[in-house]
């Protein structure tokens, strides 16, 4: 499929070939591919004028809509990276990634300082282009050069600067589109926050599709959500866990509406509930329903329609078009991995990311000969399906047994008064470690521990059962659901 060597360039390219499509639209604003790519050229014309060159790494605030998506494709095209900074980032937040990248501008809602130069995100639909545009004598980025960087959130650590190639925006996108399968009239809605890889990539892939991506921030406000589904006869969604936990308490059943308009919905960023995949199964049972795994550093690598292919717990599916899957041993070495022989999954392809920004070191730790290696163990079974079992960190050694702490967790969280639950490994003078259960809870009135305990005694083996449960108001997670156990392991010592 591939032709075009970056994702601006395939914007131009259905510019020219479909030109009143809608390509980007958001609660304010639609714009169709020939809108939009010519707001591009023109923004690109007016950052070479003020001094953005080469190379030059360009910072813009997300403010979740199709101007800040212009931004990207803009600095881009001029050359420059694109370095994205989460809405409402603290000022030392963003001086700190100012100084990490030598930051030569910075686009936004309002200036950070008077030493990097300022343009108002506010002001990009002034720059439409109104004269001939000959795409032979445009410039398109290479795909080796470097796209864009983007930075961890650092919630566990120093904040990384994830180096990535315009092949890899164009790999990761094809891993989207032949993943979920989709159609030349895709409408998809975006909620994921435009500064992290989730919502980016899910963009791109509409991009290089010639479809069309509506940008909404996060889905606290269903009336907005729903409106714009109609609005723009949205045919699919793009959602995080938490996105979707929110959608069924804040509006019940009422997906279940869009039933027969709904193509495909993708998940990902963290683990799925169990319970929550088999609601949103029982609501769209015509709709594909996928479950994405990957990383920042490697992302969209595979996936599962557990629509299609119910009934296998921890199962991420079979890679992706652009990917290769291994499972290693500590030392890298390859394994038979099996349920009861465990390794950590590692991956290969055009979607690893060319490095870590300006850090060889840490970058070799993680990349080797073409793989990328997590902390993530899981196995290969004998149909090619991968299974994640959770993070090295996280597994509990249970007197030398392994234990899965999402294996508890989607157990815990199909009890009828659990809201949300985490466990974690906590030491045990007999054991080494042992299971402590977090739940937050429905109705406190309603809560009997004694009754949850014969729940999970029915349902978890008996070495698994949590060894201390704990009652608290609500369970820390990351803006995209990921668990932050960190913070239950310090609340705990």
């Amino acid at each position: 499929m591939t032709t075009h060597q970056s994702i601006v360039e395939w914007i131009a390219f259905h510019a020219q070939q479909q030109p009143d499509r809608l390509c980007l639209a958001d609660g304010a604003k639609a714009a169709s591919y020939q809108q939009v790519w010519r707001n591009i050229y023109g923004l690109s014309r007016h950052l070479k004028t003020i001094g953005v060159s080469t190379g030059d790494c360009v910072l813009v605030e997300c403010t979740q809509n199709v101007d800040y998506m212009i931004c990207e494709f803009a600095i881009q095209l001029a050359g420059g990276i694109f370095v994205p900074v989460e809405k409402n980032s603290a000022a030392d937040r963003i001086h700190s990634m100012v100084q990490g990248v030598d930051g030569k501008l910075y686009i936004g809602k309002k200036a950070i300082n008077e030493e990097v130069p300022f343009l108002p995100i506010q002001s990009v639909s002034d720059y439409q282009y109104d004269g001939s545009i000959d795409l032979d004598n445009v410039t398109f980025p290479k795909e080796s050069d470097t796209a864009e960087i983007l930075f961890s959130t650092g919630t566990t650590g120093k904040s990384k600067g994830i180096e990535l190639s315009h092949g890899n925006d164009v790999a990761l996108a094809e891993n989207v589109i032949y993943g979920v399968q989709m159609k030349e009239y895709n409408v998809e809605l975006i909620p994921m926050p435009l500064s992290h890889s989730h919502g980016l990539r899910r963009c791109y892939g509409n991009m290089l599709n010639g479809s069309s991506a509506v940008f909404i921030n996060g889905v606290t406000l269903l009336q907005a959500v729903f409106s714009l589904m109609d609005q723009y006869h949205v045919t699919s969604m793009d959602l995080s866990p938490s996105n979707l936990s929110i959608i069924f308490k804040l509006s019940k059943d009422r997906l279940g509406d869009y039933a027969d308009q709904l193509d495909y919905i993708q998940l990902g960023s963290a683990p799925l509930p169990e319970e929550d995949k088999l609601h949103l199964s029982r609501l769209l049972p015509k709709t594909r329903l996928y479950n994405f795994y990957g990383s920042t550093e490697a992302g969209c690598s595979c996936l599962l329609d557990f629509n299609a292919a119910s009934g296998k717990p921890g199962c991420i599916g079979k890679p992706a078009k652009n990917a290769q899957f291994i499972v290693v041993d500590e030392n890298r070495n390859v394994i038979d991995s099996s349920i009861d022989h465990l390794g950590f999954l590692a991956s290969s392809g055009s979607i690893n990311m060319k490095g870590y920004w300006k850090d060889p070191q840490l970058t070799k730790e993680a990349m080797e000969n073409g793989f990328l290696y997590t902390k993530d163990l899981g196995y290969i079974d004998e149909e090619g399906f991968i299974y994640m079992m959770g993070r090295k960190d996280d597994v509990i050694n249970y007197g030398g047994i392994k234990i899965s702490p999402e294996e508890i967790e989607s157990i815990v969280i199909k009890h009828p008064q659990v809201n949300d639950c985490a466990c974690i490994p906590v030491k045990d003078p007999l054991t080494g470690q042992a299971p402590k259960l977090f739940i937050s809870i429905q109705d406190p009135q309603q809560y009997d521990q004694k009754e949850l305990k014969n729940y999970l005694l029915k349902n978890l083996d008996a070495n698994k059962q949590p060894k201390f449960i704990e009652v608290i108001d609500q369970i820390p997670r990351t803006f995209n659901g990921k668990i932050q156990r960190n913070k239950l392991i310090d609340r705990t010592n």
